[in-house]
């Protein structure tokens, strides 16, 4: 066990996770929060110290959830384990990549996301609207963060590709590298405050995360010169202090971000297409071949494109994955 001087409020405790605590349990248990996720154990943080612990839950079922980082346990103080894991907040999850029909806990309790993209030809719409889709179903508010926008001479019309996404979005296009220039993010970084971090290997993620914490502790590596893009860094799901007070979760890149229950989430971004879709003759219209189709009409008169519309089907077709139709009935 390592001595610390932090407080739970400087962890992010706060009333929703206290309320949860009986008065009994409060005698012989204490709270810690999962800070990183290594394979076997999991690194803990409570008041006044930091320790490693098995995750294992004595009595736990397969189909109980399990410590991720960002969680909140309840830790025994004379058998030395975990509980449970108190009732979240949010939760980040995604489809398992080696099991689709099983959903991976990426990370839990989050206050804002970033999500990352970088200045250069990795810039992707379609991938930031993913990570956008992630970020409104469990209802975290997002922040685009454009890096690299020393190496671009027209980093304004990246991030206004981005703000085309969503009315309002808020989006900052920073040079990574430059503290003065990060410092813009430091109003979402505040003390007790968690921020994760989600995009693609070589956007600049780890980079960003060293000049936030004034360290270079976290290892980066060059991009290909070849196509711009990166390779995986981050190999351990943890959460890192910043120097505004407040927690940082650095999560691997990932390449195959599989949506999972995210049909709210897909409604929100998509908005425009979700409100005209209402319009369209048949409830459950494919928006392809049939008669009074609103989506179909809306993009012939130009008010939706046919490249947002096809990023839409296929996100939604992802979120549900393969069911079985009928036929078609009328609304």
């Amino acid at each position: 066990m390592t001595p610390t001087t932090d407080t739970l409020a400087d962890l992010g405790w706060t009333a929703h996770f206290s309320e949860q605590i009986s008065e009994e349990e409060a005698q012989h248990c204490h709270p810690v929060r999962v800070m990183a996720v290594h394979r076997g154990k999991i690194a803990v943080a409570g008041e006044g110290s930091r320790d490693f612990v098995s995750p294992y839950i004595p009595g736990a079922q397969p189909t109980d959830d399990h410590p991720t980082v960002g969680d909140w346990l309840l830790f025994d103080d004379a058998m030395r384990h975990p509980i449970r894991v108190l009732q979240r907040v949010n939760l980040f999850k995604r489809r398992s990549p080696a099991d689709p029909r099983k959903d991976q806990m990426i990370a839990a309790n989050v206050d804002t996301v970033f999500i990352v993209a970088s200045c250069n030809q990795d810039f992707s719409v379609a991938r930031l609207e993913r990570y956008l889709v992630l970020a409104r179903e469990v209802g975290v508010q997002p922040v685009v963060v454009l890096t690299k926008s020393d190496l671009t001479d027209t980093p304004e019309t990246f991030a206004a590709a981005a703000r085309a996404i969503e009315p309002g979005l808020l989006v900052e296009t920073v040079n990574g590298r430059d503290p003065a220039d990060v410092a813009r993010l430091a109003a979402w970084c505040g003390p007790g405050k968690t921020v994760a971090f989600l995009g693609s290997s070589g956007v600049g993620k780890s980079t960003l995360v060293n000049t936030l914490r004034g360290s270079d502790s976290i290892a980066t590596q060059a991009i290909r010169a070849i196509d711009g893009t990166g390779r995986h860094t981050t190999t351990v799901r943890e959460m890192h202090r910043l120097e505004q007070g407040g927690w940082l979760l650095d999560l691997p890149g990932m390449r195959e971000l599989q949506l999972s229950e995210a049909a709210s989430g897909i409604a929100e971004v998509f908005d425009d297409f979700t409100l005209v879709a209402q319009e369209c003759r048949f409830s459950d219209c494919s928006h392809r071949v049939e008669p009074g189709c609103a989506i179909q009409a809306a993009i012939a008169a130009g008010t939706l494109t046919p490249e947002r519309f096809d990023r839409w089907r296929r996100l939604a077709a992802e979120e549900k994955g393969p069911v079985s139709t009928g036929g078609r009935r009328r609304s």
